[in-house]
């Protein structure tokens, strides 16, 4: 792993995941895990930026999301699964960054203002307003080279390599500039077909989701809402079960047949979602499966975070000492 570029990437645990997790981020992570050193980080600090009142959410998230990491292929011997709040450098790094990040910087973010938008007044406090910094010493403690994100996080590894850079300039060097990677779909619209997936508004499929969720999830999918009939010509395109089908098929003709008779008014919507169910639930089954087996093995779940934490805490221990020794803030013996 030493000689390996390092990848520092992240979920915040705010319930289990979904297939918007899988598309946007979790199927490169299995992909890069054998070429890189990987750092899985389960971001439970900023959790609490707008779910402050809901610890034991978070806290049975983190479980949640460990078991969907492992159903899904992510390997412990591999990669290092982290939790956030057990590496307490992250925060400090974090303070020591805010101080050096522009006020207009977090201003100007706009997964920020997005976010602050849409959150009620009365939750807005200075730590969310402040995680987009978290963020940041995240990518920066491992001294990541590489950051796989969903297109909507791309602003944000700019801010980040702005930081980085600055940084450097004014201490010395310590931190390379991250490089993003964005999957090969950068979002997965949720099943209402307003937006992306997002566990608040009830339009996402789980990964842990049984065969009988899925099929009536789908069922209910959103599709082209001026088509009523199906000897009405229909759109494919921005059509969230033709999203689903390209995303989670590779050179499938019966897909191209459903979408040439779909624009020519030649099928129903009946057919179409019946064969995208059999495809999630093909999809879905062994990681159900691999679920299962961990769910009865707990014990496995605490040794994969127990040595990801360890190895997290050696390598934040080495990029602290360096931060401190560039700022000169590593001792005041001499002052006595």
């Amino acid at each position: 792993m030493a000689n390996k570029k390092r990848i520092l990437t992240g979920i915040r645990p705010t319930g289990a995941l979904h297939l918007g997790h899988y598309v946007g981020a979790l199927h490169n992570w299995i992909n890069l895990q054998d070429e890189y050193e990987c750092n899985f980080l389960i971001a439970d600090y900023q959790a609490l930026s707008d779910h402050f009142h809901e610890i034991d959410l978070i806290k049975s998230s983190v479980i949640d999301v460990t078991l969907d990491w492992l159903s899904v292929g992510l390997d412990p011997e591999k990669s290092n699964f982290v939790i956030q709040s057990y590496v307490p450098e992250h925060a400090e790094l974090a303070m020591l960054l805010s101080f050096i990040t522009p006020l207009g910087m977090l201003e100007r973010n706009p997964t920020l203002k997005g976010e602050l938008d849409s959150l009620p007044v009365e939750r807005r406090s200075a730590g969310f307003y402040n995680y987009p910094i978290s963020q940041i010493a995240d990518i920066l403690l491992p001294r990541a080279h590489l950051v796989p994100v969903g297109e909507d996080q791309a602003p944000h590894l700019e801010m980040s390599r702005e930081i980085a850079r600055k940084f450097n300039r004014m201490y010395g060097e310590v931190f390379p500039e991250p490089e993003t990677l964005i999957g090969k779909v950068g979002r997965l619209s949720g099943t209402d077909g307003k937006g992306k997936m997002s566990k608040s508004q009830g339009n996402v499929i789980l990964l842990s989701d049984s065969k009988e969720s899925v099929e009536k999830k789908v069922r209910g999918m959103y599709t082209d809402p001026n088509r009523i009939r199906a000897d009405i010509p229909g759109k494919v395109e921005g059509n969230p079960v033709f999203q689903y089908l390209d995303a989670f098929t590779t050179d499938d003709k019966n897909v191209e047949d459903f979408k040439t008779r779909y624009r020519s008014g030649n099928i129903g919507d009946v057919e179409i979602k019946t064969y995208l169910s059999n495809v999630l639930n093909d999809f879905l089954e062994p990681i159900r499966e691999k679920r299962v087996y961990f769910e009865s093995n707990m014990n496995l779940v605490e040794e994969a975070l127990d040595k990801g934490i360890k190895n997290a805490r050696k390598s934040a221990n080495e990029t602290m000492k360096l931060v401190r020794d560039k700022m000169k803030v590593s001792t005041y013996k001499k002052i006595w």
